[in-house]
Parts: structure tokens; C-alpha cells; sequence
């Protein structure tokens, strides 16, 4: 699965300042329900919450991919937020959050939930894509680079 497939320039936000894990998922789930009618961001918001309860989503080196299943959501549905500063998300390796991916599945896709969460994490876990996205100065350029992942660059020819 593409992520520009899933990942509207509209859901993707370059120097957002929040003070805390909650403002995060708060400003992604109203971004999200901006863009797609069918998801109320304040059920969004609790689906988020209670994902994150069950563990950190924080995968390491500043980055967090927050998700969850959500039965009013009809296709998969993402937002990119890189923080102004980032924010403590209880990462195991103890870094604060700067970048965050936060993925929306309808209920029963549990395999494509998977293998986008899967496609996200290999990205992000890319030193030179995570370095790209944090230096994109605007939500145009943000986007721009979130949807050419690593290894789309390397099929084009670059690197």
C-alpha cells in the first residue's frame, strides 16, 4: 500500500506545536475528521487514546506511529504531524516524539492494518527519510517527501 494513497497533503502538518501526547493525537484526529466526514474526531480521539493505553506506539528515534481500528472509518486514512518540539510519547529508548504518523483503519481490515503499519515503520526507521521529513520547511514539502519513502527513491535511481 502507497502511502500517498492513504496520506492527504491536507493531513499533513509541518511545525505544529503541542505541549503533550494528547494535544498530538487531538490535533491529528481533528485534522483527520476534517478531511473525511464519516470520522468524529472526538471518537477518533478516544479510539487513539484507548490504542495507546494498551502500550506506547512510540517506535524509537523521535518517531511514533499512533493507530487504531475504527468502525465508522470506510478506507484506510493517515495523517503525518512533525512536531515544533517534540513531546514525551514513554518511547522505549526514551526520546521525545517529533515526528508522528498516525494511521485510521476501518474495523475488520486487520491484515492492511498490519502491512501499512509495517510499510510506515520501515520508512520511518530510514535515518535519511526521517532527516528529510524533519528539514521539510512547509505541509507541501512534508507531504512531498512522506510519499516517496526510501525505497521508492532507490527504484527511481536515486542514491
Amino acid at each position: 500500500m502507497e502511502l500517498e494513497r492513504i496520506l492527504d497533503p491536507e493531513c499533513t502538518r509541518a511545525g505544529v506545536t503541542v505541549a503533550s501526547k494528547k494535544r498530538v493525537l487531538e490535533e491529528a484526529s481533528e485534522l483527520l475528521a476534517a478531511q473525511h466526514a464519516e470520522l468524529d474526531p472526538g471518537q477518533l480521539l478516544e479510539a487513539l487514546i484507548g490504542r495507546e493505553r494498551l502500550g506506547s506506539t512510540a517506535v524509537g528515534e523521535g518517531v511514533a506511529l499512533p493507530h487504531c481500528r475504527f468502525s465508522a472509518c470506510s478506507a484506510p486514512v493517515a495523517a503525518l504531524l512533525r512536531l515544533e518540539q517534540a513531546v514525551d510519547f514513554e518511547a522505549s529508548d526514551r526520546r521525545p516524539v517529533d515526528l508522528v504518523f498516525v494511521l485510521v483503519v476501518p474495523e475488520e481490515a486487520n491484515d492492511l492494518h498490519l502491512q501499512i503499519l509495517a510499510t510506515a515503520a520501515t520508512a520511518l526507521n530510514d535515518p535519511g527519510y526521517r532527516a528529510a521529513l524533519r528539514a521539510a520547511d512547509s505541509d507541501a514539502e512534508l507531504h512531498a517527501v512522506a510519499i516517496r519513502p526510501p525505497e521508492a527513491k532507490r527504484a527511481a535511481g536515486h542514491h
